[in-house]
């Protein structure tokens, strides 16, 4: 092992940390708002949006992630003039916008079903409370449901964030310059493949750990019901006379 060496790739790999970074919250990010909308359909009641959501989650669940980008990125690529003809061609031919939208679809099926999860999780007496307080609709959901959802619902929501920054790696198929890009350019000038993955892989270990440390914080703070109260000192009678 090269130390030095492992130190200077340590530098140049760190600059694609932005992007990974920005793959990974920006399909996050996306990915929350189509997930939540899938597990609405999915809790309607409703066969006409129960089973395109069904059928969404089997097919993104079902197919590895890296055929999903190929697909997007080289796939649609051969129907470029349609793409134009509908002024979809200027998204889809960069590899940036491929990345994050395969991403995006990815992480919402299984975001879907852990959000749905969580509003199931919500107890029933708790909401019959609720709406006997005089809450309905989305006051109700507001002030109830989706606090308790959330709270059932990060620390598998959060291993799904740390998915996605260790799923933005595939990125660099598709010639996205990110740290695990930056990793296979840098093996190929200097052909020290070990030295390399090791950094990477500590790359991303150091970033999953600080993302853990922020779902945690961000879980503590969300059940001050689960936290051990202070300690209170017992006070001393006044001694009667």
């Amino acid at each position: 092992m090269d130390f030095a060496f492992m130190w200077d790739a340590f530098l140049t790999l760190l600059s694609g940390v932005p992007l990974t970074l920005n793959l990974a919250f920006m399909a996050v990010g996306l990915g929350a708002v189509l997930a939540m909308l899938l597990a609405l359909m999915r809790m309607s009641g409703l066969k006409v949006l129960d089973w395109p959501a069904q059928a969404y989650v089997f097919v993104f669940r079902g197919t590895p992630l890296l055929v999903q980008i190929f697909l997007i990125y080289y796939g649609l690529g051969q129907f470029r003039p349609t793409l134009q003809e509908w002024g979809l061609w200027v998204f889809f031919r960069e590899p940036y916008w491929c990345a994050v939208l395969a991403l995006t679809l990815n992480t919402a099926a299984y975001a879907s079903e852990i959000m749905r999860g969580g509003l199931q999780s919500v107890p029933h007496n708790q909401v019959e409370a609720a709406r006997a307080c005089g809450m309905s609709g989305f006051l109700l959901y507001r002030r109830v449901v989706f606090p308790i959802a959330v709270r059932q619902a990060l620390p598998a929501y959060g291993s799904e964030i740390i998915l996605m920054v260790k799923a933005t790696s595939l990125a660099s198929v598709i010639t996205m310059m990110e740290v695990t890009g930056l990793a296979a350019k840098l093996i190929s000038q200097t052909f020290r493949a070990i030295e390399v993955f090791v950094v990477a892989g500590l790359i991303y270990l150091i970033m999953n750990f600080i993302i853990t440390r922020i779902i945690m914080a961000i879980e503590w703070w969300l059940s001050p019901h689960l936290r051990r109260p202070p300690a209170v000192e017992p006070r001393l009678e006044a001694a009667h006379v």
